[in-house]
């Protein structure tokens, strides 16, 4: 054979990696069946290398050490001149590529993707600059400072945003959620002025102001959900209370844009709940504007017309390219400048509004307003906004198959608020209207999003006196549009939950959706998280058990019972005792018809067998205690408590510790007091298939001496050594 160490042979030269090579066959010869016991023709018994010939295990002996130690090793071997060039220039384009997406897929686009991405960015900007106009009313905030919210917020984020599809700008909900606390704050200015009313520049003014303030405040907690890794926060909300709130701010925002689409006077009541405002509008129907009806009415029906007539012809590729809202609005604006809706039929109308660009301002709280409600409505606000944007980006990747990092998307959603707060934006997150736009536009990268907000900076510039004679109620009636999709899912949502008999969370949903039309959008926000965090410790709190019985294919086999609750009525258990002999009889007994069994599973009578499927620790150990007592009494944790015990009295308990790989000091205190009640009440105790950490542990703590018995490998040997202590015991 040839020698290893010979540097003629190929591929084992200087230079060429042997060490690396070596290492890998090492592990591969340890670890792997193929090579494991592998005998050459010779009988001699050998290790094959690609690249050179057989090697004897003689004459080259398996290395021990691992392959992580060895390279710790080498590390430490090294010049420190070499891990000064772990930090070359390479290394930093990396990182920088990695936190800055645009310098990675710029440079990447071909004539053909960037002509994809600029027909898709047009398509989103015909959407976003109408909903950018529709969503400033939510806010109470002039329709610059929507298309201010459009414009920046979407250019940070298409430079450090990793969804290709995501479209940035303003949203339904959170503008809901700002304009609720811009309501709620006017109330202080308009004290401020009592008895006179502030000039409308003071309000416009002091609301962009509370505007940017809580946009700042959510980029900052965005921002820190990112860098702090909690990208995991967006599957913390259940699915139901996620729907009842969405379900119940659609229904708030479509009882304050009906009354604008029928053309109905505003409550006087600054701060009034939504319930409020659904009772004064219908008291107020018989002042329904004609004319602001029919042309907002019209409206309405001619987008809901025009989605109708896209579905039926899904072929006909330009009737889908057709912006709906944009034609709305085009043609509006045409009929209301042709029959001067607002001069002779009193129609309230766009009007002039100032197209300037934003300027730089560091956010600050505006007199007269409590830091605290800044705060919390930040956090309300980041938590539904962080929620619908990382499900959006998550879902369109996963349909054109790359990869997002919903830590990333948090940091580039953070920073894009916090710089939009500095131009006067109020909290824009991902859309899900615009976001599904985008991806039927087919496009390939964030440049699509770049090229939307390039075209809302042009509209700044050029577009809105163009738009002095559009009809107000024509924005109301967009926003009536996309919450009656938002609505969409709800009925499915209830009718599949009905289905399966989810009473529970069909309760939450309709509980969640009316507290937020009858107080406010706050409340149900505030509801679906505090009861989703609830039900999260409660699950988290109850430790994974189950009980075990005897297999009656195999009386050395211990399964889960589930459900097999003994009944009164019969006349025979099996016995803890793993004689095979009398196991075997009593299962011929039940095939002969004498003796009837319902399940392939059986409890052992007088022995729980208890297998612990995870950790203990300090949150789920506390009801362990009372989780054994039911399954002692009852044998199923399914039997009301108020039934009779169905169970024999307990002699022994015997611990699966399979599953649990760890235990902490609080949970191994508190299975010692369960042990130490068990001895006092004469039940023996036994715990198999203990780990290594966790029985260093009960050695330590002196679980022995408390009356646990854990030097068993299965459960039979310690149901063989029970029977013999209990029948040593019991004998006269």
């Amino acid at each position: 054979m040839t020698n290893s160490s010979n540097s003629d042979t190929p591929g084992h030269g200087p230079g060429t990696g042997t060490e690396d090579h070596d290492v890998t066959t090492a592990r591969n010869d340890e670890g792997s069946p193929l090579l494991t016991g592998y005998r050459s023709p010779s009988g001699a018994s050998d290790y094959m290398r690609p690249g050179s010939s057989q090697v004897s295990l003689r004459e080259r002996p398996i290395r021990s050490t691992s392959s992580a130690r060895r390279r710790r090793q080498q590390q430490q071997q090294q010049p420190a001149h070499a891990h000064v060039a772990r930090f070359s220039l390479r290394w930093w384009q990396r990182r920088i590529r990695y936190y800055v997406p645009i310098i990675g897929w710029l440079p990447k686009c071909s004539a053909g993707s960037l002509a994809t991405d600029i027909k898709a960015g047009f398509m989103v900007a015909c959407l976003l600059i109408p909903q950018a106009l529709s969503y400033s009313s939510l806010t109470h905030l002039p329709p610059a400072y929507g298309l201010y919210t459009a414009l920046v917020p979407a250019l940070v984020y298409g430079m450090l945003g990793t969804s290709r599809h995501l479209s940035m700008g303003p949203e339904a909900l959170v503008s809901v959620l700002t304009g609720t606390l811009v309501k709620g704050q006017l109330k202080h200015l308009y004290a401020a002025y009592s008895p006179n009313t502030p000039p409308d520049d003071a309000v416009d003014d002091f609301s962009a102001a509370v505007a940017s303030a809580v946009a700042l405040a959510s980029g900052l907690c965005t921002f820190a959900l990112g860098m702090f890794r909690f990208g995991f926060l967006d599957s913390m909300i259940s699915e139901s209370s996620l729907r009842g709130f969405i379900s119940g701010a659609a229904i708030v925002v479509l009882i304050g844009q009906t009354r604008i689409v029928l053309g109905l006077p505003a409550s006087n009541s600054v701060h009034s709940s939504p319930w409020n405002d659904l009772c004064h509008m219908l008291s107020h129907l018989d002042q329904v504007h004609a004319a602001t009806a029919a042309v907002s009415l019209s409206s309405l029906a001619f987008l809901r017309l025009l989605r109708f007539v896209k579905r039926q012809f899904r072929s006909a590729l330009w009737l889908q390219g057709i912006p709906d809202t944009l034609v709305v609005i085009i043609l509006t604006t045409l009929v209301s400048w042709a029959v001067q809706l607002g001069r002779d039929y009193n129609v309230a109308v766009f009007g002039s509004v100032d197209g300037d660009l934003p300027r730089f301002s560091i956010p600050r709280v505006p007199a007269y307003v409590d830091s605290k409600d800044i705060v919390s409505s930040a956090i309300t606000i980041t938590m539904i906004g962080v929620v619908e944007s990382v499900i959006v980006a998550r879902e369109y990747a996963s349909r054109n198959h790359y990869a997002v990092s919903s830590n990333r998307e948090l940091v580039a959603l953070g920073v894009s608020n916090i710089v939009g707060s500095a131009f006067g934006s109020y909290p824009a997150f991902g859309s899900l209207s615009r976001s599904k736009l985008n991806d039927r536009a087919k496009a390939t990268s964030q440049l699509s999003g770049i090229v939307a907000a390039t075209l809302v900076l042009v509209s700044l510039l050029g577009l809105l006196p163009y738009l002095y004679h559009l009809p107000l109620g024509v924005l109301a009636a967009i926003i009536v549009d996309a919450v009656v999709s938002l609505l969409s899912a709800t009925p499915h949502a209830i009718t599949f939950l009905f289905k399966v008999r989810a009473w529970s969370d069909l309760f939450l949903l309709l509980f969640i959706c009316a507290c937020s039309v009858v107080s406010s959008v706050e409340t149900g926000i505030l509801l679906a998280v505090v009861i989703s965090l609830i039900m999260v410790i409660k699950r988290s709190n109850m430790p994974r058990i189950k009980l075990l019985g005897r297999s009656t294919e195999n009386g050395y086999e211990f399964c889960p019972i589930d459900g097999v609750v003994p009944s009164s009525g019969a006349s025979r258990r099996q016995s803890f005792s793993s004689d095979e002999s009398e196991f075997d009889r009593s299962h011929d007994e039940a095939e002969d018809g004498s003796e009837e069994y319902d399940t392939q599973v059986q409890h052992v009578e007088g022995v729980l067998i208890v297998r612990i499927d995870e950790s203990l620790y300090f949150a789920n150990a506390g009801q362990l205690h009372a989780r054994l007592n039911r399954l002692e009494l009852y044998g199923d944790m399914r039997v009301h408590p108020s039934e009779d015990p169905r169970m024999k009295p307990t002699r022994a308990v015997v611990f699966d510790l399979i599953g649990m790989p760890d235990i902490d000091g609080s949970a191994l205190e508190i299975l010692l007091n369960i042990v130490r009640e068990y001895s006092r009440r004469q039940v023996r105790v036994a715990f198999v298939r203990v780990c290594d950490s966790v029985r260093g542990r009960f050695e330590k703590s002196g679980m022995a001496h408390a009356g646990g018995e854990y030097d068993f490998n299965d459960i039979t040997a310690a149901l063989n050594h029970l029977e013999r202590e209990l029948t040593i015991s019991v004998s006269p």
